[in-house]
């Protein structure tokens, strides 16, 4: 680009005399006599209404955005941000929506393998593109698709915050059950219900989490749904922790229906999905809740041998469940030692608030007794806990 805003305009005024064009523009004469001698610089207010004036097509609004020598990585990003403003203020087609629709669901299974700090950042620049074409009118079938897409990402964001522990994730899940409920989407809404309760669960309010499984269930309506996959194993584990042992079994039986009835293309291996591999992981720790070592040990070898090595957050969960069963059983020493093990191996990046806590959990169940144990003392400098005398 190598003439100047103030060439630009003076060429692309033409014969127009400055009165016209400030009248066109709805700004002054001197104004734009200043510009074109030079004397003042464009705001993009200003840019855009010479702009729009001219019929210009975006050229002096980008020339004001990026006046000569602005380097090409910095137009480059501007160019691009113009040009999707642009596409947003079109027509969405089918296509379009189809395409935001698998985005999506490619994010839901990045969450089994990226890292939460890392796909944080894609899943805000998606959201901020997608809140721009809800800013522009569509026809009703249209807007309830896009709400249902923004929907299903601001859960994505709300899980995401989650395993970070920041409590932003509160006001996403806020947010996803609006759009859901403007869209009149009752499977995204009930999946959305069914998630947060995991936060309450993981938050310690048990009576809280259960309110929002049943009410993600009352949404599903007793159709096959991943909701209720998803609430059936998180009521085992509450009625584990309260040790009501018939309860949690009578949960487990209906996890395995809920999960037998769902599509194959829900059965995946995302945060949109329920599949055996989370099946076997929860169902391992509501019996290791209810200290029923051998069961837990079963289901736990069953989630180890499903679930992909990629899935490094799920398989160190289960790892810390197999450490927490061996302490139950009295090896204090061997549970310790996989307890920090699992923790030291996980790159930084995989390190989650909800690994630690769980990492915590486990050195809770040592006995004052034995926590002079060199394993155990590992184990609680790894985490920065205070270790006995």
């Amino acid at each position: 680009m190598s003439e100047t805003f103030a060439q630009a305009l003076k060429r692309l005024r033409g014969s127009r005399s400055i009165r016209d064009l400030a009248l066109l523009a709805a700004c002054g004469k001197t104004v734009i006599g200043d510009l074109e001698t030079g004397r003042r610089q464009p705001t993009m207010t200003i840019a855009a209404a010479l702009d729009s004036a001219l019929g210009a097509g975006g050229y002096l609004r980008d020339l004001a955005g990026n006046p000569p020598g602005t380097p090409a990585t910095v137009r480059a990003a501007q160019f691009q941000a113009g040009f999707a403003e642009q596409l947003a203020a079109g027509p969405m087609t089918p296509t379009s929506l189809e395409e935001w629709e698998v985005t999506i669901a490619r994010h839901g299974r990045a969450t089994r393998y990226r890292p939460e700090a890392e796909i944080l950042d894609d899943l805000l620049a998606d959201f901020t593109d997608l809140r721009a074409l809800l800013g522009y009118r569509h026809p009703p079938a249209i807007r309830r698709r896009l709400l249902s897409a923004c929907a299903s990402l601001s859960g994505l964001l709300a899980l995401t915050l989650l395993k970070l522990d920041d409590p932003g994730a509160r006001d996403w899940w806020r947010t996803g059950r609006a759009a859901a409920a403007q869209a009149e989407d009752r499977p995204v809404l009930a999946w959305i219900y069914a998630q947060e309760s995991y936060q309450l669960y993981y938050g310690g309010d048990f009576a809280g989490a259960l309110d929002l499984a049943i009410r993600a269930q009352q949404l599903a309506g007793g159709l096959p749904c991943v909701a209720d996959a998803l609430t059936a194993p998180l009521e085992a584990r509450v009625h584990a922790r309260a040790g009501r042992r018939d309860e949690t079994a009578d949960a487990l039986r209906r996890a395995e229906v809920a999960l037998a009835r769902l599509d194959p293309v829900d059965q995946q291996a995302s945060a949109f999905g329920y599949d055996a591999a989370q099946l076997a992981f929860h169902s391992g720790s509501a019996w290791t809740l209810l200290h029923d070592t051998t069961r837990a040990w079963d289901q736990q070898q069953r989630a180890i041998e499903l679930y992909p090595e990629e899935n490094r957050l799920d398989r160190a969960l289960v790892a810390l469940d197999r450490a927490e069963c061996l302490t139950w059983d009295g090896h204090i020493s061997d549970g310790a030692h996989l307890a920090a093990g699992t923790v030291a191996a996980l790159p930084t990046e995989f390190r989650s608030p909800i690994v630690l806590y769980r990492a915590r959990d486990v050195a809770a169940t040592v006995p004052e007794t034995d926590r002079r144990l060199p394993e155990v003392r590992v184990l609680q400098e790894l985490l920065a806990l205070p270790s006995a005398g």
